[in-house]
């Protein structure tokens, strides 16, 4: 039972933040640019993607999974189990990150952005060649806050019948009395997010010039 529970959480993990990676990314990236005097700014489009990403962040995660619920049921066809958690995990990662990355983007010196527009480097270059390498090391401590926050949403999937480790701690563990299950659980995802954090964090350190 608890290998099952570890493998469903990480399915439901695994590919919602590969979602919220690659989407959060982009949007966050279109959000930087519409509002950088250097790039594309346009208030619209910005005003219209911050509107987006502002409201289903602001929608609690179990209302969201409960809402989006039957349209995941329709592309993966079944209500239940981990891949039915997939689609309202993966929208709320990508809400999630794309915030984390605008940001990420914009504590880039405006001075180094100034400098290669002044020489003439192509749009492309800048984003490839000064706003990824310069905003890596954010972008990796916020995927790594993300993926903490993943396995603490995937812990209500249990209320929908999602599976993972933390429905089987709420099902066995609270709700049958099985004390050890319950302790066993909480120790595993302790583990887990320790883990995760510590490999974030060495990883972000790599690409981080200031703590080089």
């Amino acid at each position: 039972m608890l290998w099952k529970a570890a493998y469903e959480t990480f399915i439901m993990v695994s590919w919602s933040l590969l979602a919220g990676l690659i989407f959060g990314t982009l949007i966050g990236l279109v959000l930087f640019l519409m509002s950088n005097q250097f790039f594309f700014k346009n208030r619209i489009i910005n005003s219209i993607a911050n509107f987006v990403v502002n409201a289903t962040r602001s929608i609690p995660f179990l209302i969201l999974m409960v809402t989006v619920l039957p349209l995941g049921a329709l592309l993966v066809d079944t209500a239940v189990g981990p891949k039915a958690v997939i689609l309202p995990l993966s929208i709320a990662a990508i809400a999630f990150y794309a915030r984390l990355a605008e940001n990420a983007f914009s504590q880039i010196d405006k001075g180094v952005i100034e400098a290669a527009v002044a020489s003439g480097a192509s749009h492309l270059r800048i984003i490839f060649g000064i706003l990824f390498p310069e905003a890596m090391a954010q972008l990796i401590r916020h995927a790594t806050v993300t993926t903490i926050s993943l396995i603490s949403f995937s812990s209500m999937a249990g209320v929908v019948g999602g599976g993972g480790i933390g429905d089987l701690a709420i099902s066995y563990g609270y709700q049958r009395y099985v004390t050890e299950v319950l302790i066993l659980c909480v120790v595993i995802l302790i583990f887990i997010v320790m883990v995760i954090q510590y490999l974030g964090d060495k990883l972000a350190n790599h690409f981080d010039k200031s703590y080089k």
